[in-house]
């Protein structure tokens, strides 16, 4: 009886743990090459409508990015807000999925080889 107990609450906490594991861990993230950007202009304003009649709106931008070695490729990606003019952004990309997830980051988080090419491109 008292070892039914214990695999009771081992198997509880086992599945506990993996709930808190998949509520904070973003997966479009997992296995992504990672690319910055900063946000230059508005984006796009793209309107859909879904199946009730309510209107969504979605922005869409194409930026180019640059890998952590300062290897530049354009991206195009869409966000539900408007994002922060001059805003740093971490781009996760997937081969064939294209930009799974992004997040706003600070200037001091860029690799050093990505702002030299972001500097270069205000000049």
């Amino acid at each position: 009886m008292k070892n039914n107990i214990i695999t009771c609450v081992w198997i509880v906490a086992i599945l506990l743990g993996g709930l808190l594991i998949i509520q904070n861990v973003n997966l479009n993230r997992i296995g992504a090459d990672v690319f910055y950007t900063q946000i230059q202009g508005s984006g796009k304003e793209l309107t859909d409508r879904v199946g009730n009649g309510e209107t969504l709106v979605r922005y869409e931008y194409e930026l180019p990015a640059f890998d952590k070695d300062g290897t530049q490729t354009t991206l195009k990606f869409n966000a539900d807000k408007q994002l922060r003019v001059k805003a740093y952004l971490s781009l996760y990309v997937k081969e064939g999925k294209g930009v799974t997830s992004y997040q706003e980051v600070t200037k001091e988080k860029l690799p050093e080889k990505v702002m030299e090419k972001l500097q270069e491109r205000k000049e």
